[in-house]
C-alpha cells in the first residue's frame, strides 16, 4: 500500500469524494455555507440584526475565516494551484470570500457573499448524483444551442417595446403620466410581459386600444422562447440517448435512466 504524503492526504480529502473523511469535509462544508447564507439573510432584517448585530456580525466573519482557510489549503494541496484557481469552482470559491474584505472599504458589499449558496451545487458530486449532473448538463447545452435564436427572439422583443413605448409616448403624453420614451417604454415592458404594476396606465381611447393590442401582442409572444427551448432540449435527449449504445448487440436509443438494453437485456455502461 502506498503511503500517502500530508499533503496527498489533505488533497484526498479536501478534493476528493471516495473516502469517509472526504465525504464528511463535503458534507460538513455545505452545512457551513449554508448557515453562513442563513445568517447573511437573517441579517438583513432590521429588527433582528438591531438586537443581535455584534452576534451577527461574528458569526459572519467566523465562517469567513473559514472558508479563506479553506481556499488555502485547497491551493496548498492541488496538484495545480493554478488550473484550480481559474475552474469554475476556484473563482466560486475566491468570490464566496472576496466581498467580506471588501466591506471594510465599500459597505453593504458583504451582502453578495450570498454568492457562495452556488457552492451548494458541489453535493452533486458529494452524493454522486451522476443523473442530475447529465440532466444539468443536457439543459445547459441546448442553451447554448438557442443562445443565437433567443438572441434574435429578444432583439425582436426590444424593438416592439420601444416602438410600442415611444408610440404611447406620443399618444397620452405627459400629462397622463407617460413623461419620457423611457418611462413609455418600461410600461410597454410592464405590460407586454403580462405584468401589469398598474402604475402608470393609458386614459385616452387611442391609448388604451394600444395597451390592449400590446397585452394580446404579450400573450402572443410569451411561449415563443418556451418553444425554442423545448425543441432545443428534445433534440440534445434524442442525441444523448443515441449516444448510449449496448457493449452487446450496439443498440443505441436507450432511455437516460435505462440501466438495461432494451433489446437483449445486457447492463448498460454508467453515463459519463
Amino acid at each position: 500500500m502506498i503511503k500517502l504524503t500530508p499533503r496527498q492526504r489533505l488533497y484526498q480529502i479536501i478534493f476528493g469524494t471516495s473516502t469517509r473523511a472526504g465525504q464528511l469535509f463535503d458534507i460538513g462544508l455545505i452545512i457551513a455555507i449554508i448557515s453562513s447564507e442563513l445568517i447573511l439573510i437573517i441579517s438583513s432584517v432590521s429588527s433582528i440584526e438591531s438586537k443581535f448585530s455584534t452576534a451577527l456580525l461574528g458569526a459572519e466573519w467566523f465562517f469567513t475565516i473559514l472558508f479563506t482557510i479553506e481556499y488555502v489549503l485547497r491551493l496548498y494541496c492541488s496538484p495545480r494551484p493554478l488550473a484550480y484557481a481559474r475552474s469554475f469552482y476556484g473563482i466560486i470559491d475566491l468570490i464566496a470570500i472576496i466581498p467580506a474584505y471588501i466591506s471594510f472599504f465599500i459597505p453593504g458589499s458583504n451582502y453578495l457573499l450570498i454568492v457562495r449558496l452556488i457552492r451548494v451545487l458541489r453535493i452533486f458530486r458529494v452524493l454522486k448524483l451522476a443523473r442530475f449532473l447529465q440532466d444539468s448538463n443536457i439543459l445547459l447545452r441546448s442553451l447554448r444551442h438557442a443562445q443565437r435564436k433567443i438572441f434574435v427572439f429578444f432583439s425582436s422583443v426590444l424593438i416592439l417595446v420601444t416602438v410600442f413605448g415611444s408610440l404611447m409616448f406620443l399618444i397620452e403624453g405627459p400629462e397622463n403620466g407617460f413623461t419620457s420614451i423611457p418611462k413609455s417604454i418600461y410600461w410597454a415592458i410592464v405590460t407586454i410581459t403580462t405584468v401589469g404594476y398598474g402604475d402608470i396606465v393609458p386614459q385616452t381611447v387611442m391609448g388604451k386600444a394600444l395597451a390592449s393590442l400590446t397585452m394580446l401582442l404579450g400573450y402572443s409572444i410569451l411561449a415563443v422562447p418556451t418553444g425554442i427551448l423545448t425543441a432545443e432540449i428534445n433534440q440534445e435527449m434524442k442525441t444523448t440517448r443515441n449516444l448510449r449504445r449496448c457493449p452487446n448487440c450496439a443498440t443505441s436509443g436507450h432511455e437516460l435512466d435505462a440501466d438495461y438494453c432494451k433489446k437483449c437485456g445486457t447492463e448498460l455502461p454508467e453515463q459519463i
